[in-house]
C-alpha cells in the first residue's frame, strides 16, 4: 500500500434549514480512486469546484468519507483512534498562511507544532533551525510574521508543518493569493523538500506551470478523476484540458499553435528548452528535405 490510498471516495455536504433540518445534499467527489508512493511529488489539478480541495481536506481527516475509504500511512481515516497518528504522518499547508501562522515571532511559530505534540525542548529548537533551513528562512527567525511578505509567509507555515517532520505534506492550493515572485518562492520550496528531504507532496492548484516536474497529475471535474498520467502525458491532450476549463502552461500553448499550423512538433512539450529543441530537429528535417528536392 502506498502512503495514501483513496479507495470509491464519496462526499456528500449536506445542506440545512434554519432550524437544523436536512434540505439537501451536494456531491463533491463521486467514487474517486488513487493512491500515492512514498516520495513522490503529486499535482492535483482542477478549475474551481472540481473537488480537488474537498479531496485534500479527506488526507488530513477534516472531513470524513460518507461512503468509500481513505488510508493515510496504512491508517483508515474513518477511525477515530487514528486521527492523531494521520496528523502527524500527513501535513496540511492551506491556501492562506494568515489562518494558518499563530505566533508573534517566526521561530516560535515554527515550533508550535513540536511543542503541542509534546518533543522535548532541546529537540524543539533543532526541529525548527532544520526547518527554517529547508525554507531558507533561518535569516527571519526573529522577525514578526506580520512583516513578512506573502511568500515569506508561506515559507514560514510549510517551515511548521515540517518542523512535526511528517511523511507526506498536503498543499491546498498554498500559491493562490501569492505574486508571481511569490509563488516561485514557495514552489522551490516544496521542491527542494521533496527532492532532499524525500517528504511526500500533494499539491493541490491550478496554476499550469507549477505541474512541470511532477511524477504524476490528476485533473478533477465535478467531483471524479477524469485525466491521470504524467505531465508530458496530461499536456499531450490539450483540447481535452480545455473542455475542463483549464489552461496549459504557454509554451505547450505555443507549441500545441504550432503543430496545429503544421509544425512536425512532439506533443506535451512543457519547457522552452524542450520547445527550442523540438524546432531545430523541425527545421533540420526541412532543410534536408529541400536537399533531397534538389
Amino acid at each position: 500500500m502506498g502512503i495514501i490510498k483513496i479507495k470509491n471516495l464519496v462526499h456528500d455536504y449536506i445542506r440545512r434549514d434554519e432550524e437544523g433540518n436536512v434540505e439537501g445534499t451536494s456531491r463533491a467527489i463521486n467514487k474517486v480512486s488513487l493512491e500515492v508512493e512514498k516520495g513522490q511529488f503529486i499535482v492535483i489539478l482542477g478549475h474551481n469546484g472540481s473537488g480537488k480541495s474537498t479531496l485534500a481536506k479527506h488526507l488530513n481527516v477534516i472531513l470524513m468519507p460518507t461512503e468509500g475509504s481513505v488510508w493515510v500511512n496504512g491508517k483508515d481515516t474513518a477511525e477515530e483512534r487514528n486521527l492523531w497518528e494521520i496528523r502527524q504522518s500527513a501535513g496540511m499547508v492551506f491556501q492562506n498562511p494568515d489562518n494558518q501562522i499563530i505566533g508573534t515571532v517566526v521561530e516560535e511559530d515554527v515550533g508550535f507544532g513540536p511543542e503541542n505534540m509534546g518533543v522535548p525542548t532541546d529537540e524543539i529548537w533543532q526541529r525548527v533551525d532544520a526547518a527554517l533551513r529547508a525554507v531558507n528562512m533561518v535569516a527571519y527567525r526573529h522577525h514578526s510574521p506580520n512583516k513578512l511578505s506573502g511568500g515569506q509567509k508561506q515559507r514560514v507555515a510549510i517551515a511548521g508543518v515540517v518542523a512535526m517532520r511528517p511523511q507526506c505534506i498536503i498543499l491546498d492550493e498554498p500559491t493562490a493569493m501569492l505574486d508571481p515572485v511569490g509563488r516561485k518562492e514557495v514552489i522551490e520550496t516544496v521542491r527542494e523538500l521533496n527532492e532532499k528531504e524525500n517528504v511526500t507532496v500533494i499539491l493541490i492548484t491550478h496554476y499550469m506551470e507549477e505541474v512541470i516536474g511532477a511524477d504524476r497529475v490528476f485533473v478533477m471535474d465535478q467531483g471524479e478523476v477524469v485525466l491521470q498520467g504524467t505531465p508530458k502525458e496530461v499536456f499531450s491532450q490539450v483540447e481535452l484540458l480545455k473542455k475542463y476549463r483549464l489552461d496549459v502552461p504557454q509554451v505547450t500553448e505555443l507549441a500545441y499553435e504550432l503543430k496545429m499550423a503544421g509544425v512536425e512538433l512532439e506533443d506535451g512539450i512543457l519547457t522552452t528548452k524542450e520547445l527550442v529543441e523540438g524546432l531545430k530537429r523541425y527545421l533540420l528535417r526541412e532543410k534536408g528535405k529541400d536537399r533531397e528536392g534538389k
